[in-house]
């Protein structure tokens, strides 16, 4: 398994070669954020240890970037910054694992095989069906290069139907996944919902992209 360790602490960097190389890893390195988004780009990596901080191009950027380009490689954050915002950024832009140094290196090391474990799978950072598209982190829907304005139910609605697209999905799975776990009320407040996203995302377009699927539920599609 060969991996990216993009770290401008030299000396840090040289451990963590030296450890994971001792455990059977190929180890590439990078001390600047330049040379480690090239390298990345360039080569086919099985999973990249990236910082935030680093010169001329932070961790943030060559996340964006790589996503942006549709490379999935796995990214494991190993950062000083600890604050929650900082990691919510990280997995937001498409990081798929977030560790604060000082770390322990075998938790790294289990971190690293877990990830390894995933492997390499599409996860963009917005959803995209047709030219539809959300972005949970910025908390934006647009049609096109039409903005959406959608309420917070609509959206987490709009969004499972997106995750789930071209798939027939039951009232009962979307009350279990949008509403609260213990919602006992009526059923057919999915229907209204629907209605109000049709009204907001199919309508003003022209679009019969939300549909009911007799005795099952509703599918959203990219066909119509």
């Amino acid at each position: 398994m060969r991996l990216l360790i993009v770290e401008d602490e030299v000396r840090l960097a040289s451990a963590l070669q030296r450890g994971l190389g001792a455990e059977g890893f190929t180890v590439d390195l990078a001390h600047s954020g330049p040379d480690g988004l090239h390298m990345a780009q360039e080569t086919t990596y099985d999973a990249v240890i990236l910082d935030i901080m680093l010169p001329e191009l932070s961790g943030y950027r060559i996340i964006e970037q790589l996503r942006a380009a549709e490379n999935w490689v796995p990214i494991l954050m190993l950062t000083a910054k600890d604050g929650e915002y900082d990691e919510a950024d990280a997995l937001d832009l498409g990081a798929d694992d977030y560790l604060t140094k000082p770390f322990s290196f075998v938790v790294l090391l289990a971190r690293i095989r877990a990830l390894l474990r995933r492997g390499v799978q599409p996860r963009p950072a917005s959803l995209t069906v047709d030219d539809l598209v959300l972005d949970p982190a910025a908390h934006t829907v647009r049609r096109g290069e039409t903005n959406v304005e959608l309420t917070p139910r609509e959206f987490s609605l709009l969004e499972f139907l997106m995750r789930r697209a071209g798939d027939a999905v039951s009232k009962a799975d979307i009350l279990h996944h949008v509403w609260d776990a213990n919602y006992d009320g009526d059923a057919n407040v999915v229907e209204v919902y629907v209605g109000y996203l049709r009204r907001k995302i199919d309508v003003p377009f022209e679009r019969q992209s939300l549909q009911t699927v007799r005795g099952a539920g509703y599918r959203l599609t990219s066909e119509g």
